[in-house]
């Protein structure tokens, strides 16, 4: 199994960094998708990034081989970095059309969560009472944030739950690219395996981009596409980068805090820009509800492992 540098604190710095990075992205996103479509932003955030990381490979000799494709091993795990980071990227931005910044980090949180519950069947990690009590305590918070949309939970007309359920199937597919890339941190530079996954994606969502739709946009939808394209090398990259540093449960409590990341950052820009972001209609509940869920969140991550 992948054993971590042990370097805690550079490990802590980017996992922030990535906090911060996914908090503002769907704010970002928000502001070019009634101009492109998902698949292609999806698109061109994959294709940037992939001609970056490609570039800083090749300059330092270390583009990966594609043997890989041969090994009974190793390919299944690529693919489920593959497959997993491209589910991630389109189902969420398929959800967040539908539904509030605040609502998609609040349901994306499920991500970090199935990352360490994916640890007691892949790693053969066990879990304290005190990480189960996080559990149940972060399905509570998720009651309490959507407590004013309860009684239209089960409404299945409803786009606004279906782009919950789209969120939902972003975080499984976040989790399984997560553990995936684990494990082939084992042979495999982090960079490397991301560009083979970038590479991979980009011809994967080329037949559904509209690559001229770009065309379109003003010069503010220009920042914003060019920002949400840095924001996945960044963030990804810090991501990857933490987890050859510090343990996954660690990296994972430091990540609870980007649904608050993501609603501060929705007052603050409203407040700049008034009507830029549609609100979530937050009341009492659901912010006792959101705290509750990061708390849940960094009890689970934090409560030392069980011993054997």
């Amino acid at each position: 199994m992948h054993q971590t540098s042990g370097r805690w604190k550079y490990g802590l710095v980017l996992s922030l960094i990535t906090a911060t990075f996914w908090g503002v992205l769907p704010i970002a996103l928000k502001g070019i998708l009634d101009t492109i479509d998902s698949y292609t932003i999806t698109w061109y955030r994959f294709i940037v990034s992939f001609a970056f990381v490609g570039f800083v490979l090749f300059r330092r000799n270390r583009i990966p081989n594609f043997k890989w494709v041969t090994n009974r091993k190793k390919l299944p795990l690529f693919l489920f970095v593959i497959i997993g980071l491209s589910g991630n990227y389109i189902l969420y931005l398929l959800g967040l059309d539908l539904i509030t910044p605040s609502a998609a980090q609040i349901v994306i949180q499920l991500a970090p969560l199935l990352l360490l519950l994916g640890g007691l069947v892949v790693f053969k990690e066990k879990f304290t009472v005190c990480q189960w009590l996080g559990v149940f305590t972060f399905i509570l918070g998720l009651g309490l944030f959507f407590n004013h949309r309860l009684d239209t939970l089960f409404d299945t007309g409803s786009s606004y739950n279906y782009g919950i359920l789209l969120v939902v199937f972003a975080a499984i597919t976040w989790a399984v690219y997560a553990l995936a890339q684990k494990q082939l941190l084992l042979q495999y530079g982090s960079q490397q395996i991301m560009f083979v996954a970038y590479l991979a994606a980009s011809l994967l969502f080329l037949p559904t981009a509209s690559v001229f739709a770009v065309l379109e946009l003003n010069p503010t939808q220009w920042f914003l596409l060019i920002f949400c394209c840095a924001n996945t090398l960044i963030a990804y990259g810090c991501f990857a980068e933490a987890l050859e540093h510090w343990q996954a449960s660690r990296v994972s409590a430091v990540l609870a805090i980007t649904p608050i990341i993501t609603i501060l950052s929705t007052y603050i820009t409203n407040a700049i820009f008034p009507g830029y972001i549609e609100f979530e209609d937050l009341n009492l509940l659901s912010i006792v509800g959101a705290c509750i869920i990061v708390a849940g969140s960094l009890l689970t991550a934090l409560s030392k492992a069980k011993k054997e």
